[in-house]
């Protein structure tokens, strides 16, 4: 913010008078052809909102459940997993999988400003919080009244959902049960079917009479704790031990984000393709190096590279070009010409043998391709020489 603006701003502060512009609704997909709609602030308003999470965190967030993982300073996704993993370890061996229906659209203001001034004695404060709820929302040029939710993109919204979850935390602990919720994921463990029905009938009651929000029914199920995943990830029992593994969506989105990164309509440079591949596999494989299932991340290394000796041999084009691309990776002239004339499908000659042999790891490697397996490994070995043990965490920002 320019300097000179600051003067106004803490006078409108001060004087209660700021009023928050409404926020830019903003539409991203979601698996299944659905879309999210997010809020997006201001400048302005989001610098404000940001100060006031600096403020606010330091009280409200010591006070939360230690079951809570979501959005908190020092908390990781994969730190709910693990935490997951051990309550089935421990024999609860069912799960009441709670989804909470379009919950951050749904939030009650009045009970959320009830929870804010339990801890908030600064009127003005509380009234600036209430504005930035009541703020409303532009689309198309038009604004619309906001009466309910709070919107996603915003600094403070994260933290609010927390605040009005933390209810929720407080009766699930006092009841003992054994849980874990990252945002509105919300997953309870326990060790009979019989017993998740009625823990599912009591936690709807509370979320519904008590938090004024709604359970998607369709979403939310009593089920064998492995069979339902959780943050990308779902638990498999192998040798008595209790396992953790990719949940097979995390995989098929993780190609399809590979597919447009090496589709025939990106007409970049190898090294640029491989640079922002590289991005993108050391930042999935550092969330999902938890899992232990080192095949899946052989496949897809595997699978990323059959992709771009495709796109290499689609480079080449023609009879000719493919003929001197094969004669230059060391491919007899008489096996290229043989292969050079091939009417076969692209996807099929990238897994053939003679391109395998033109192309093989060593080449993409010398690229600067990290794929899957390198990440994957470097991440294993970076835990093992910190003396770490199965719950440690290694947070890995990239190479460099």
């Amino acid at each position: 913010m320019n300097d000179s603006l600051w003067p106004e701003v803490r006078a409108r502060l001060d004087a209660g008078t700021c009023r928050p512009q409404p926020v830019r609704r903003v539409f991203i997909p979601k698996p299944g052809g659905k879309v999210r709609g997010l809020g997006v602030p201001a400048v302005l308003d989001r610098l404000m909102q940001q100060a006031l999470l600096q403020v606010l965190t330091p009280i409200f967030d010591p006070g939360f459940s230690e079951a809570s993982y979501g959005f908190r300073p020092k908390r990781l996704a994969q730190q709910a997993v693990r935490r997951a993993q051990e309550a089935i370890a421990r024999g609860h061996s069912w799960v009441v999988d709670l989804d909470l229906e379009a919950f951050f659209d749904r939030v009650n203001h009045d009970a959320l400003m009830a929870r804010l001034a339990h801890r908030i004695d600064d009127k003005k404060v509380l009234r600036l919080l209430r504005a930035y709820l009541k703020a409303g929302v532009m689309q198309d040029g038009v604004k619309a009244p906001q009466e309910e939710g709070t919107p996603q993109g915003s600094p403070l919204s994260p933290l609010l959902a927390n605040i009005m979850l933390d209810d929720l935390d407080r009766e699930l602990d006092a009841r003992g049960h054994q849980f874990v919720r990252y945002a509105d994921d919300i997953m309870i463990y326990v060790k009979s079917a019989r017993a998740g029905g009625r823990v599912m009938a009591s936690t709807r009651t509370f979320v519904e009479k008590r938090l004024k929000l709604r359970v998607n029914e369709a979403k939310s199920a009593v089920a064998p704790a492995t069979s339902r995943p959780f943050l990308g990830f779902a638990c498999y029992r192998r040798d008595k031990e209790v396992k953790v593994r990719l949940d097979p969506k995390a995989k098929a989105a993780a190609k399809a984000k590979i597919r447009r990164l090496t589709g025939r309509s990106w007409r970049v440079s190898m090294e640029v393709r491989i640079k922002v591949l590289n991005r993108f596999t050391w930042g999935w494989v550092a969330y999902f190096a938890l899992a232990d299932t080192f095949s899946v991340f052989a496949e897809l290394d595997e699978w990323l590279r059959r992709r771009l000796r495709q796109v290499r041999w689609k480079e080449w084009k023609k009879r000719t070009g493919r003929y001197r691309g094969l004669v230059a990776c060391g491919i007899p002239p008489w096996l290229a010409r043989k292969w050079a004339g091939s009417g076969r499908a692209c996807w099929r000659v990238a897994g053939s043998p003679v391109l395998q042999r033109a192309l093989p790891v060593s080449y993409w490697q010398e690229m600067g391709l990290a794929g899957f397996l390198g990440p994957y490994r470097q991440l294993r070995d970076a835990r093992r020489t910190a003396g770490c043990g199965p719950a440690c965490l290694v947070v890995w920002e990239g190479p460099g």
